[in-house]
């Protein structure tokens, strides 16, 4: 009697409802990011088949919303006035103008002819801008299901073990670290900005998580995939870029700069007083689900989130987008910066080393150039570039101004260095994973 009582009283009952709620809206979100379907002859996920419907039936419409939300980007740093916090939100806020009026350039037909070749402004606007503009929005409405209501907490809590020796970050930081990968690289900075502030990580752990974690969002994985025409092999693009990211930030938390980084203040995370780790995990699950708001205040959260961050990023991509190619195009910058990753190009066994290279090395700049470059290469060439554009991690023209934003003591310079050591190994890893993948027929 006494051990029944006893077992009862350490084992609370499960709260149906919440349980429910983790169920079914964690169901809705895996399906929505990971279950392609096909529809009029396409097979894509979800919002992704939306997102086309949008862009083609509807591109009018979509036009107009596109161009809003580029207005409003522009516009947001100048009556904010948060285009005088640094000298960098000054640029990127003129890079927001600029992007504006390069849309209206492109649909108003005005402008020097070289910018209205194909692969310049009618690609970036019809193919990247648009595409963008529609997706990451959608997608933050789907990602609500994905993250929002347990699954994601009962995942981390899961991971917990393998944090510490591997990644170098207490436990608590593996939902941080799948929500930066998930998510967005702004979703994911705002969370370690938090928990950096309020002293829950040392300055080498948030630099862990805000450079090798926080990448572009599966969103934007989509756009890529689509511009390299590797949405039919979604899945496994998804899931091993997701493995080969992983594995580089934990080579990268052993080499410099971050391995030289303050690790002062450190902590491990430790199970609550007599539960076992999927009884803990299920309860950080089952705590989310509960504890969340309705669904349609998450819906609407998300999406204006959503609309925020496509606001402030496509104006920037477009402009950005621009100049990476005319540096590209006219003169010998990504030619010199790319000699620096020719032996890993070379290494991987890679067509074409030297042009590929060089379109690797211009995903400094932005992380769509390697993809608009190389949507013509070979099937291998294309899968590697898709995954070193999010496994990279840093680009200026999004996630390095976002991290010099926050109170993480990472300098530019140690970021560029950060960058260049994932870009190499991701280069190397990306290289023997896509040419065994070429060799079975996942990709072609």
């Amino acid at each position: 009697m006494n051990t029944r009582t006893a077992a009862t009283a350490s084992s609370p009952p499960i709260p149906v409802a919440a349980l429910l709620r983790l169920l079914a809206y964690s169901s809705i979100g895996l399906v929505m990011f990971f279950l392609p379907l096909e529809i009029a002859g396409k097979t894509t996920i979800l919002f992704d088949h939306a997102a086309s419907y949008m862009a083609q039936q509807q591109r009018s419409l979509s036009v107009a919303l596109v161009l809003a939300l580029m207005v409003w980007g522009a516009a947001a740093p100048f009556v904010k006035g948060s285009w005088r916090a640094s000298t960098t939100s000054a640029v990127f806020s003129v890079l927001k103008v600029l992007g504006l009026v390069l849309a209206l350039m492109y649909l108003l037909k005005l402008g020097p002819a070289p910018l209205f070749e194909k692969d310049m402004l009618p690609f970036l606007f019809d193919k990247l801008a648009l595409t963008v503009g529609l997706i990451v929005p959608l997608g933050a409405v789907a990602l609500a299901f994905l993250v929002g209501f347990g699954l994601l907490e009962l995942v981390g809590v899961l991971m917990q073990p393998v944090m510490r020796p591997i990644w170098r970050t207490p436990g608590h930081s593996a939902i941080d670290a799948v929500a930066s990968f998930v998510g967005s690289y702004s979703v994911g900075l705002l969370i370690t900005n938090r928990v950096y502030s309020e002293g829950k990580y040392t300055a080498r752990e948030a630099a862990i998580i805000a450079t090798g974690f926080s990448t572009v969002s599966a969103a934007f994985m989509v756009i890529v995939a689509k511009t390299l025409g590797l949405m039919p092999a979604w899945n496994f693009y998804f899931w091993s870029t997701f493995v080969i990211a992983f594995a580089v930030t934990a080579i990268t938390t052993w080499l410099p700069p971050i391995s030289r980084m303050d690790n002062t203040g450190s902590v491990s995370a430790t199970l609550p007083a007599g539960r076992n780790r999927w009884q803990a995990a299920c309860d950080a699950g089952l705590a989310q689900a509960s504890n969340a708001p309705p669904l349609w205040r998450v819906l609407r959260d998300n999406l204006r989130d959503g609309l925020a961050m496509a606001s402030a990023v496509v104006p920037t991509i477009l402009a950005v987008g621009l100049i990476g190619l005319l540096l590209a195009r006219y003169t010998p910058v990504f030619d010199v910066l790319g000699l620096l990753l020719l032996p890993f190009v070379w290494l991987g066994g890679l067509a074409e080393p030297v042009a590929t290279s060089k379109a690797l090395a211009s995903g400094l700049a932005e992380m769509f150039l390697p993809a608009l470059m190389l949507k013509g290469a070979d099937p291998v060439v294309r899968y590697v570039a898709a995954v070193v554009s999010v496994s990279s991690v840093l680009f200026f023209s999004g996630s390095i101004p976002c991290v010099l934003a926050t109170r993480i003591p990472i300098s530019l310079r140690q970021m560029v260095g950060v960058w260049f050591v994932r870009t190499a190994l991701s280069i190397l890893l990306a290289a023997g994973v896509g040419h065994i993948a070429f060799a079975q027929g996942w990709i072609a």
